[in-house]
């Protein structure tokens, strides 16, 4: 009858120890396992994932950016340019021709 006592005692004993011994090792060794890893691991992973996708994202979008502002930009600005360059180029290179043209043959 006492080894069925202790049988009992010490199954009991032993499932509540291990319990409340196994759940805080567990939860211990976990949490500090898991923010070493994470911390190791996130860093490694978000380095390489970030300088891939940055340099592939922003050779992209800088080549399509840049093309098409370049365009736009040098388009407009040279129209601009040309027009007012060549008119004022042209007004003045008339007037001071035709002023010489018309003072030798007038």
């Amino acid at each position: 009858l006492s080894i069925i006592y202790l049988s009992i005692y010490l199954s009991i004993y032993l499932s509540i120890y291990l319990s409340i011994y196994l759940s805080i090792y567990l939860s211990i060794y976990l949490s500090i396992y898991l923010s070493i890893y994470l911390s190791i691991y996130l860093s490694i992973y978000l380095s390489i994932y970030l300088s891939i996708y940055l340099s592939i994202y922003l050779s992209i979008y800088l080549s399509i950016y840049l093309s098409i502002y370049l365009s736009i930009y040098l388009s407009i600005y040279l129209s601009i340019y040309l027009s007012i360059y060549l008119s004022i180029y042209l007004s003045i290179y008339l007037s001071i021709y035709l002023s010489i043209y018309l003072s030798i043959y007038l």
